[in-house]
């Protein structure tokens, strides 16, 4: 048919009919390709066997790599599953059984994870799938032997001291495995734990605790950053350690409330300091989660203190210096101070980045508010404000358009903000929000052509 002709093309394994292409499928695996590709390259003369030979180590680590990541992952989900199977067979004949025989059984899950974690440490060394694998199984084992014992025997408690007795039994797994999935579900049971205490049981009571249990991670942690800073394991605990200083940082609220917005923004400078550290300079973006969460919580922050009827009634607070939530202000703003003067000392001052100084200027703000509502108010206004357009220039300085769109955004929710609380017409409203979208348009317009003007350039 005509203007319909078939091409074969071999090198590059593709088919071409009519207006349709179709690619074969390559059967030649990437340690192939490689082996093919570098004896080419020594027969042309343009690499040596030796460096042939690195290169081609280099590659059989990486994909062997991959490989023992994924079998992890899957071990770690086939003991999670197989142990929540057991526990469902085990309760459809709980009732039909005697306590003898129950305590037996509740048993049986433990005593398998236990020999399992010894086979894992005796056989299987080197290889952190089989740990981590023993390690989920021997965790879920202990929490459901200790609620299946507790249900026999009617052993009075509550979720809160059974969660903090489970977490304290199994923190050994962590160091003892080297389990980072262990480590992973210690800090989500602890943030439970401080939810539980601080939050949701009554009477509440403050989980002090909490912090030495958190403390109690660290060093696992630390040794994360030390030897696999790029492995998936390090980026959730990037995530999982901030949330959960975050959720459990509202538990130390008391009659001084007020107090603890200072010790979230502080604590938010903090991360944020701790996201631009050398350590994160040249991590994936996702592992960034100090900085993301840093910038996220304090700008959030801000834009609800922006409104006037929390400095109104600010003035009428009972405050008082000697509770748990003064002394949260004072530590996290203390330690925060601390690493800014040590970035400062070390590094030169255009690398520190202008939010990471925010929280001081917010202190001073607060003190403000006691005394005039109407000054803190339009202080945390410009401060809102100024976020943005640092965050703006920061952005068009990088090329980056998620930064720019950021700090658009934050000028354009500030803008949606004072809509609540000033008499402004719908004609005018209208008119700057067709103003705020033509400017996202602009800036986006701008620097998608100024990045193709630079690569033209290059």
């Amino acid at each position: 048919m005509a203007g319909r002709k078939v091409i074969f093309r071999a090198k590059n394994s593709v088919f071409v009919l009519g207006f349709f292409t179709f690619t074969k499928p390559n059967r030649l695996s990437m340690k192939n390709k490689i082996t093919i590709q570098l004896s080419e390259l020594i027969e042309a003369g343009i690499l040596s066997p030796d460096k042939a030979q690195e290169i081609r180590l280099f590659y059989q680590k990486e994909e062997d790599q991959s490989q023992n990541r994924l079998f992890a992952i899957f071990g770690i989900f086939g003991a999670i599953l197989v142990g929540l199977g057991i526990i469902l067979i085990l309760a459809h004949n709980w009732d039909d059984l005697s306590n003898s025989a129950k305590t037996i059984i509740s048993f049986l899950p433990l005593l398998a994870g236990q020999g399992f974690c010894a086979y894992s440490l005796l056989k299987k060394p080197d290889s952190q799938a089989w740990k981590e694998s023993a390690a989920a199984f021997l965790f879920f084992s202990v929490g459901a032997c200790m609620s299946l014992i507790s249900q026999i025997y009617n052993i009075p408690g509550n979720i809160s001291s059974f969660t903090l007795t489970w977490m304290l039994l199994c923190l050994p797994l962590v160091y003892i495995m080297r389990s980072s999935i262990v480590s992973l579900l210690y800090i989500a049971g602890i943030t439970f734990y401080a939810c539980e205490t601080g939050y949701w049981m009554y009477p509440k009571s403050t989980p002090y605790i909490y912090w030495l249990l958190l403390s109690l991670i660290i060093p696992h942690y630390f040794e994360l950053c030390k030897n696999r800073p790029h492995s998936n394991f390090m980026v959730f605990h990037n995530w999982f350690v901030p949330l959960s200083a975050i959720i459990s940082l509202g538990t130390l609220a008391t009659i001084s409330g007020e107090f603890m917005f200072v010790a979230y923004i502080s604590l938010f400078g903090l991360l944020y300091s701790i996201g631009y550290l050398p350590f994160f300079a040249n991590k994936r973006r996702i592992s960034k989660a100090y900085s993301i969460l840093g910038s996220a919580g304090m700008t959030g922050l801000f834009l609800f203190l922006s409104f006037k009827w929390f400095w109104e009634e600010l003035q009428t607070a009972n405050i008082v210096f000697s509770t748990p939530d003064f002394f949260a202000a004072a530590i996290l703003s203390l330690a925060a101070a601390a690493l800014l003067v040590w970035k400062i000392n070390s590094s030169p001052v255009r690398n520190i980045m202008p939010a990471e100084v925010a929280f001081l200027i917010f202190i001073l703000i607060f003190i403000i508010g006691f005394y005039s509502p109407v000054a803190a108010v339009v202080l945390i206004n410009l401060l809102v404000f100024t976020i943005g357009v640092l965050t703006i220039r920061q952005g068009a300085f990088e090329g980056h358009l998620g930064i720019l769109n950021y700090g658009l955004l934050i000028i354009t929710t500030l803008i949606i903000c004072r809509f609540f609380d000033t008499n402004i017409s719908f004609v005018a409203r209208g008119i700057l929000f067709l103003l705020i979208g033509f400017g996202f348009f602009f800036v986006n317009y701008w620097m998608l052509k100024r990045k193709k003007s630079l690569r033209l350039e290059n």
